[in-house]
């Protein structure tokens, strides 16, 4: 089930305005004419924002999400028609034939379950033709990104078309193993709710405050683990990046599916 953040749809419409800068898929745009892409697959293509990058290039892209509201913020914005939208997961992917697959920003750790994460890994692999690339990202959980996840380093106050002035924060929850479980937290003032129609469901009222938050939870795997993961599944791995908007706290990985396979 997708995050609140994903799910609900004023909180889905909140997700690019509250995280403007996404210098974080240059590289990607990078890695896509590096392998000359020129079909993609996007998988946890969220609002939309990489996948529509890649068509604004002349990418042929297929967007995947199971996340509806995520979705339909994506099919609003101008040049959706270009993109093929297709509302679910890896699994439910129709045949392709893509040159590249990617996971971007979280969606790699996003997917916890561990039978999910290699039922992944298959349909990315059958997703690509004989020679193309997956390449996705992952933290080091050495860095413990996590601790850092807390109201006083993370608070901040976004003026969004709307909504109006929006207060968000995160704080960590649980670390139970490799999992890590954390809450964000919006606080609206005013009426705006960015849907016109006042107080939804999940929604408390305090005056003229309002109060919505979202769980998630990471899996932070180990370098070694994703490497064999891989290799169980049929990919050569050809490299293990640096993030250059991250350097030193993520592994970027890049994977292959051998010519002729």
């Amino acid at each position: 089930m997708a995050d609140e953040i994903f799910h609900d749809r004023r909180l889905a419409e909140l997700y690019d305005p509250l995280d403007p800068d996404r210098g974080d898929l240059d590289a990607y745009l990078l890695v896509a004419e590096e392998f000359g892409a020129r079909q993609v697959l996007d998988i946890g293509c969220g609002t939309g924002v990489f996948a529509l990058l890649l068509a604004e290039r002349g990418v042929e892209v297929v967007g995947v999400d199971p996340a509806g509201a995520s979705l339909a913020v994506a099919r609003a914005k101008p040049g959706a028609d270009r993109v093929r939208w297709i509302h679910g997961d890896a699994t439910d992917l129709p045949p392709l034939q893509v040159d590249l697959v990617t996971m971007t920003a979280n969606v790699a750790q996003a997917i916890v379950d561990p039978e999910l994460w290699r039922q992944t890994l298959t349909a990315a692999r059958e997703a690509l033709r004989p020679g193309g690339h997956l390449v996705f990202e992952t933290r080091d959980p050495a860095g413990r990104a996590w601790e850092a996840w807390n109201r006083e380093d993370s608070y901040g106050v976004t003026e969004v078309p709307g909504f109006g002035a929006v207060e968000s924060w995160v704080e960590l929850t649980e670390v139970t193993g490799q999992l890590v479980t954390f809450r964000w937290h919006y606080t609206f003032y005013g009426d705006g709710d960015g849907d016109g129609k006042g107080d939804g469901d999940g929604c408390t009222r305090g005056g003229d405050k309002k109060e919505l938050t979202s769980d998630s939870t990471l899996r932070f795997r180990e370098r070694h683990e994703i490497e064999a993961e891989l290799a169980a599944h049929g990919y050569v791995l050809e490299d293990v990046r640096d993030a250059p908007d991250r350097p030193g706290r993520e592994f970027v990985f890049v994977a292959r599916r051998p010519p002729g396979v």
